[in-house]
């Protein structure tokens, strides 16, 4: 009895030996794959990439890694992205890809956060219009005037633009991580070439002031225009009533009748009766 028990045991034993042995097995052999397969080169950033930033030699560096987990469009050389601008934040460690990067040839700093068909136009603001300095780049503002267009119609304020994008609060192409107020003298905006008219002439004619919208809200409201008399509630005073002249109530005789114009003579002879008009 004890000897078959003690067999049982050996043949747990070798069994749980022999699983294990397998595990480690495949552990290893999974490692030494990944060793091979770990020969593709990609570049990744160095260092935090800012936005405007041109990339230069000790920005980004070389590494190894497996091919099977790459994200598509990921750069092997840094000679090919030595000199390109970027266009969105990039942290260290993270994989260079042609969607942060600005077109090729198309420098750096501002003009390469200008999409092709679209441009930069910069505006004067102080606290008040910069929403107390927190429009900063990346929000989204409208663009509000109020001017005097002539004729006796006075003041109105009108939305020339809606939902238009900062791209820089002064010479900052970027917002701080902790979303604090920047205070700048100049805003600079992203606009088609129309709007850029509408608001290069509304900045010399008027007032401009800057509304502060929500980055997900992208509604136009098409507002109509407003004018002064439209903020003040008044109740319209009825004009006084102008008295009644009296009218006096003159009796006018009536004229006699007018006398005939001939006269009739009646002459009776025995039964016979005429009558003659002298």
């Amino acid at each position: 009895m004890n000897r078959t028990r003690l067999l049982i045991i050996g043949f747990l034993a070798l069994a749980l030996g022999a699983l294990v042995a397998f595990g480690v097995y495949n552990t290893m052999r999974r490692t030494v794959a990944t060793v091979k397969e770990a020969n593709t080169q990609v570049v990744i950033a160095a260092t935090d990439l800012q936005v405007g930033m041109k990339l230069e030699d000790k920005d980004v560096r070389e590494i190894k890694l497996p091919g099977g987990d790459l994200p598509p469009g990921y750069y092997q050389r840094k000679r090919d992205i030595i000199g390109r601008g970027v266009i969105l934040p990039i942290a260290r460690g993270e994989y260079i890809l042609p969607s942060k990067l600005a077109a090729e040839n198309a420098g750096a700093g501002l003009p390469s956060l200008v999409p092709p068909g679209m441009r930069a136009v910069s505006v004067r603001v102080n606290d008040v219009v910069a929403v107390a300095g927190f429009v900063v780049p990346g929000t989204r503002v409208d663009v509000l005037v109020t001017g005097n267009p002539g004729g006796n119609i006075g003041p109105v304020t009108t939305t020339v633009l809606e939902n238009v994008e900062v791209l820089a609060a002064g010479q900052k192409l970027q917002r701080t991580a902790e979303g604090d107020p920047q205070n700048a003298s100049v805003v600079t905006l992203l606009v088609s070439p129309e709007d850029a008219q509408r608001l290069t002439l509304a900045s010399q004619q008027g007032r401009i002031q800057l509304s502060l919208r929500n980055p997900l809200d992208t509604t136009e409201e098409n507002l109509a225009v407003l004018r002064d008399s439209s903020l003040y509630r008044m109740t319209a005073e009825k004009p006084a009533e102008q008295p009644k002249p009296k009218v006096q109530k003159v009796a006018i005789a009536k004229a006699p009748p007018p006398p005939p114009s001939f006269y009739p003579v009646e002459m009776i002879k025995g039964d016979k009766r005429e009558v003659t008009k002298f």
